[in-house]
């Protein structure tokens, strides 16, 4: 299945999402293959590599990737802490210049193809080139490493190209470093790696509203993963098409519209999953339904339980006003 999905002006974008591994009536392309958790920059790097060798040779260019990520499949009872949803994924990509982008399903019979059968996939998808990391290792037994596949690749009639990693700090940037960053709450040094600074994107939920009962309304955003790369208590921009205009701002929130967040469980309310909480300074009105991008900004706390409801909005009243004082 191709679709293609409008951008931000409402015109349609050149990138298409491409479900499934065929078969396709797909123009020749150059891909770049890997799981893009966080789209950091070294796979900035790759996804640079892989337009230029497109424009060069006159082909699409395309990622491939996949969903659920393989580790959730490879290790379902301790999975990695999500950067990104798919749907944080797309919004990463739709304007990166790429012209499509093929999702397949992780499963159990794709990951137990063979070298030689992953190639095949590859060439099925009209690949001319193939552009990926010096770490990648794909099917059974891991037996599709970055060297088998660029010595094996002229048998399919395209070439692979490997990248170097890419170095930040004297370290190689990899989605592992930028959750370590985040539980660390290390805002800067993920963002360094990243390219720009950490943010989730989710739609505002209906909730119990027990934030406006104590003065503090929050939007409840439902987030799509099982774990979360941080937690606690953070000082935050938020941008959304929703958001009214600012002073000296255009609307959909400029900058970002201020606000103090929290992530987490919630365990003086004896919360459940992880739930993020934004409660938007100076703003009135309804976020219902809207999609909001949240910027963390700075890290205030680590979440607390409080022994009752008034000793928790009275912390809370002071991280508002560490928030603010982040936020300038």
């Amino acid at each position: 299945m191709s679709r293609q999905i409008p951008d931000k002006n409402h015109q349609l974008a050149p990138l298409r999402l491409v479900r499934g591994g065929g078969p396709h009536e797909l123009a020749p392309s150059v891909l770049t293959i890997g799981t893009f958790d966080g789209i950091h920059i070294g796979h900035a790097a790759l996804i640079a590599r892989t337009r230029e060798r497109a424009a060069a040779t006159g082909c699409e260019s395309g990622l491939l990737s996949f969903e659920p990520m393989p580790r959730e499949v490879l290790n379902p009872a301790d999975p990695p802490a999500r950067l990104t949803s798919l749907r944080e994924r797309w919004r990463l990509l739709e304007h990166s210049g790429l012209a499509r982008v093929h999702l397949l399903t992780f499963d159990a019979r794709l990951r137990s193809k063979s070298g030689a059968e992953f190639m095949a996939l590859l060439q099925g998808l009209g690949a001319r080139a193939v552009i990926i990391g010096h770490d990648f290792r794909f099917g059974r037994g891991g037996q599709a490493s970055a060297e088998w596949c660029a010595a094996e690749a002229c048998h399919y009639g395209f070439d692979v190209e490997v990248i170097a990693p890419v170095l930040v700090d004297g370290e190689r940037a990899s989605s592992g470093l930028i959750r370590a960053a985040l539980a660390g709450g290390d805002l800067p040094r993920a963002a360094r790696l990243l390219g720009r600074p950490y943010a989730m994107r989710a739609r505002v939920r209906r909730g119990a509203k027990l934030g406006r009962t104590l003065g503090f309304p929050t939007a409840n955003l439902d987030i799509a993963r099982r774990r979360t790369p941080l937690a606690g208590i953070f000082a935050v921009r938020v941008r959304s098409a929703a958001l009214p205009a600012r002073a000296g701002e255009a609307a959909g929130g400029g900058r970002g519209w201020p606000a103090v967040a929290s992530l987490g469980t919630r365990p003086t309310v004896n919360g459940g999953k992880p739930l993020l909480e934004v409660h938007l300074f100076d703003f009135e009105g309804d976020l219902y339904g809207a999609e909001l991008e949240v910027e963390f900004v700075a890290y205030l706390r680590t979440e607390l339980r409080f022994e009752s409801i008034e000793l928790m909005v009275e912390q809370m009243h002071r991280d508002a006003a560490a928030a603010r004082a982040a936020l300038g």
